[in-house]
């Protein structure tokens, strides 16, 4: 399975206001955003740690400021779900009461779902008793209703609106790496066309890169393609990043190779490592980081992952 995960988070951590721009706008004006935004993912994962109710995609915990004069701070739980879950609005529910008892505060959770189902949509969970009522109801964004939307997603400045693309070309072209290639290529191609910053090229690319992964025999085409597109652009430095990239990898062994990877996993998911972990790694065997690698997006802890 390829990991959705932390591409996702790195773009909320990055454009976060972009983010509830593109897909909770009426969220994104009621907030102040020249103070800020402070992300509480420590806090998010103690109360994920207590409530493991399934997988996610992505979630993350940001605390903003509401504007007009609205002194109040407000946490946004977003959960970006890549898969049908039974129990996904139950979990909503959980970490959103678990997050208001802790900080006593508003908490507003936000789901965008990433699956294949036309009829998945939970948007609430609800408990009735002998006259008690609890429960949630949260709003909900589906990317496959963008698949019909696409002239508008070519036509936007917004990062997620790439991210959307991508995601959906992901899902479109897992059994069709030609296809996937073109797709790849077009995307990257909009990067320059867009007119976007530097650093916004490197990130989106790092983004369209992770989630359209290439046999190892079309990657050297995307490869010759990209160093053919740097000369048109005369912008060099996304092809030169990645061949950095990849040079790097093939001097270092493929096992040593493995071993970075699974470290740079590690530490997005779970923060940087203890010794321990450094010392696991490097002295693992191939089947092990192979193992290790399997469970890193299902573990709730690191622990988890070195069982």
């Amino acid at each position: 399975m390829p990991d959705y995960d932390s591409p996702w988070k790195e773009m909320l951590d990055g454009y976060f206001p972009a983010f509830m721009a593109f897909f909770f706008p009426e969220a994104h004006a009621d907030v102040d955003w020249s103070r800020g935004y402070e992300s509480l993912d420590t806090e998010l994962q103690q109360i994920v740690r207590d409530a493991a109710l399934g997988t996610r995609l992505a979630d993350k915990l940001m605390q903003v400021w509401r504007r007009d004069g609205v002194e109040q701070i407000v946490l946004v739980h977003t959960e970006i779900q890549g898969t049908r879950e039974t129990d996904f609005a139950k979990r909503i529910y959980v970490y959103n009461y678990r997050l208001f008892d802790r900080y006593d505060r508003p908490v507003v959770s936000l789901a965008v779902l990433g699956d294949a189902s036309p009829t998945w949509r939970p948007t609430r969970y609800e408990q009735r008793l002998w006259g008690c009522r609890v429960g949630i109801e949260f709003p909900v964004v589906k990317l496959r209703d963008y698949a019909v939307r696409w002239d508008t997603l070519e036509a936007s400045d917004n990062p997620f609106a790439t991210a959307v693309m991508a995601h959906l070309q992901a899902r479109a072209t897992r059994r069709d790496p030609e296809g996937r290639l073109q797709w790849k290529l077009r995307l990257i191609r909009r990067l320059y066309e867009r007119g976007y910053a530097r650093q916004d090229v490197l990130e989106l690319l790092r983004f369209i890169d992770w989630v359209l992964t290439l046999p190892a025999g079309l990657e050297a085409r995307l490869q010759a393609e990209l160093v053919q597109l740097e000369r048109e652009r005369q912008v060099p430095y996304i092809t030169s990043f990645e061949r950095m990239g990849i040079e790097k990898g093939l001097q270092q062994g493929l096992q040593q190779g493995e071993v970075i990877m699974l470290k740079r996993l590690l530490t997005r998911r779970f923060g940087p490592l203890p010794a321990w972990a450094e010392q696991r790694l490097e002295q693992a065997s191939p089947q092990e980081l192979e193992g290790w690698a399997d469970r890193v997006l299902e573990a709730q802890q690191l622990e988890d992952v070195f069982v």
